[in-house]
């Protein structure tokens, strides 16, 4: 309801059960668990066009920073993508080494209320603090070799590419749901920031699916893009989250309702 968007999770049931054990590792989840695939339909539904700019790389003027390579996208949640090594990091980066450095955090809202701004969800910059929650800010780069936070090692061959996702103004630990849903829909459309980290910097490579590497590891999304009377089109975003029941209750029913 929160983002207006239809979600189909395909949830595992054993004798009228949900089956919340199995052995799907999702990183940034402590344990392994049933694979639930969820498909997030028509992902830019609700937010307008998928790039409300038209472009698929625009130039946003950042005060102090020029004018930076951004991919402005509304799918799964507002977007704002820019190369990692534009603003001087490698993507590899874990949360102490951003969420510790309040420049960083700064230079970060900056870049967020300008895109917020340019993708008309506000009409000026003084705006941005009362919309926090959108749009998100994600750096991307080539895959790479790093440790996770968790200790895991992501090998730069079992990666397409790196993202490092900024939510409510701290690097979040893992990758946020919808912001996975962006990553798909970008990866899927060739030109995007997202496709071409994914392809080495190679243009006119098409996607259906990759796998990025995030502070806690790794994940892989899948998305079908299409042009529909000159407007990209995503049919629908996948991506597979773990099982886990988080609580049960009662709901009671007057005797007199039937």
């Amino acid at each position: 309801m929160n983002i207006q968007k239809t979600i189909v999770a395909k949830v595992p049931v054993v004798n009228g059960e949900v089956q919340e054990t199995g052995d799907f590792e999702l990183d940034g989840v402590t344990f392994p668990a049933a694979e639930i695939p969820v498909a997030f339909m028509d992902p830019a539904d609700g937010e307008g066009a998928i790039f409300p700019t038209g472009n698929l790389v625009d130039d946003l003027e950042v005060p102090g920073m020029g004018p930076l390579k951004a991919t402005l996208i509304n799918a799964g949640i507002p977007t704002v993508f820019i190369n990692a090594a534009d603003l001087g990091y490698t993507g590899t980066e874990l949360q102490d080494a951003i969420n510790s450095d309040s420049k960083a955090l700064a230079m970060f809202e900056t870049i967020r209320a300008h895109g917020a701004v340019r993708m008309g969800l506000i009409s000026d910059i003084s705006e941005a603090a009362n919309r926090q929650h959108t749009p998100k800010v994600a750096i991307v780069g080539p895959p790479a070799d790093y440790v996770s936070s968790s200790g895991k090692v992501v090998s730069a061959d079992d990666i397409d590419l790196l993202v490092r996702a900024l939510s409510m103004g701290k690097l979040h630990h893992a990758m946020m749901g919808t912001a996975a849903v962006a990553i798909a829909a970008a990866a899927a459309i060739e030109g995007t920031l997202v496709n071409l980290a994914a392809n080495g910097g190679k243009s006119g490579v098409k996607r259906n699916a990759v796998t990025f590497g995030h502070p806690s590891g790794s994940l892989r999304v899948g998305a079908e893009a299409n042009q529909v009377e000159g407007r990209w089109h995503i049919e629908q975003a996948v991506m597979s989250r773990s099982a886990r029941v988080l609580m049960e209750g009662t709901v009671r029913i007057p005797g007199d309702s039937f």
